[in-house]
C-alpha cells in the first residue's frame, strides 16, 4: 500500500508541476476504474481533452503504469513505471540517463574481468 502512495504522490507532483500549462477548460474524455477487490487488485485509466493520458494496474505485489502529456515545448511526453519490490523503475526518453563509462576506465574493467584477483 506504500507503493501505492508513492506512486500516486509521484503523479500528483507531476501534475502539479505542469498545473501552469494545462487548459483550464479541460474536460475528462474517457475514465475507467475498477475498484480493489479483495486481493487488492485494482486498475483506473483516463484521458482529458487536452492530451492528459493516464493508466496503471496493480495489487500487493507491485504497481505498473504509464501517463502522457504534452509539454510546453509541444512535445509528447510519455513515462511508463514499475513499482515492485525492486522500488519504483520509471521509463521515458525525457528521463535523464547517465553518461557513457570513459574508454579507460572500461578496458580497465574489463581487464580486472579478465583477471581475477588470487587468494
Amino acid at each position: 500500500m506504500f507503493k501505492l502512495s508513492l506512486c500516486l504522490l509521484a503523479a500528483l507532483m507531476l501534475a502539479n508541476v505542469h498545473a501552469d500549462n494545462i487548459n483550464k477548460d479541460a474536460v475528462i474524455t474517457r475514465e475507467d476504474s475498477d475498484p480493489a477487490d479483495p486481493e487488492g487488485n485494482y486498475k483506473f485509466a483516463f484521458e482529458t481533452s487536452n492530451g492528459i493520458q493516464a493508466q496503471e494496474a496493480g495489487n500487493g505485489n507491485g504497481v505498473s503504469g504509464s501517463s502522457s502529456y504534452i509539454s510546453p515545448e509541444g512535445e509528447q511526453i510519455s513515462l511508463t513505471y514499475v513499482a515492485d519490490e525492486n522500488g519504483f523503475q520509471p521509463q521515458g526518453a525525457h528521463l535523464p540517463t547517465p553518461p557513457p563509462i570513459p574508454e579507460a576506465i572500461l578496458r580497465s574493467l574489463e581487464y580486472n574481468a579478465a583477471h581475477p584477483q588470487q587468494n
